[in-house]
């Protein structure tokens, strides 16, 4: 009993472990490409707080830039309120191009990105594994260098979604910003 109860825990874990590897990053990456000025398009999580303030959630402006040491500064900036909230992120690169680390200083939880397709100039799909205390979620972005995709990247992004594990109600289009949106955002 012991027994199969350890086994069924091993295999467990090398499912874990098997879908963080399972998750592909685009062939050839070439972080230069990447940088400059995106728009958040989509988002899907199964992290409690994605369920909690989904209805809340606008595109956001995300600028990325590669720092002397060659990893990734990301800073998003979304409407809160009446205001503006600018993040920004040090993603830290891996011995895969393309596959980056980041740890929040806020929650502790660690983050690993993959940059799963992009063709540089249009769209760039993005899937995180987070990992924290209370468990570990998913999330996926679609980033767009306009505030509007064509349906066929759209379903792309919804496909790939699904494909991870989440369910419909994880998957988000995000509603373009108004006024902060035309004014730099």
């Amino acid at each position: 009993m012991q027994a199969t109860l350890l086994s069924i825990l091993a295999l467990a874990l090398l499912g874990t472990l098997h879908a963080q590897d399972s998750i592909p990053v685009q062939a050839d990456f070439q972080q230069d490409k990447l940088t400059g000025r995106w728009y958040s398009i989509g988002l899907a999580s199964n992290s409690n707080w994605f369920k909690e303030k989904r209805h809340l959630m606008k595109m956001c402006t995300t600028i990325i830039s590669t720092t002397a040491e060659g990893n990734l500064e990301v800073t998003s900036t979304y409407p809160k309120g009446d205001q503006c909230v600018t993040r920004n992120s040090l993603y830290t690169k891996t011995e895969q191009p393309g596959r980056f680390s980041y740890t929040s200083p806020r929650w502790g939880s660690k983050h690993n990105i993959h940059v799963v397709e992009t063709n540089y100039d249009e769209y760039a799909l993005v899937a995180t594994q987070i990992s924290k205390s209370t468990g570990s979620s998913t999330m996926v972005l679609l980033y767009s260098r306009t505030k509007e995709l064509s349906p066929e990247r759209l379903e792309m992004f919804t496909q790939f979604s699904r494909e991870q594990g989440l369910a419909d109600d994880e998957i988000l289009i995000l509603p373009q910003t108004g006024e902060a949106g035309s004014t730099g955002m």
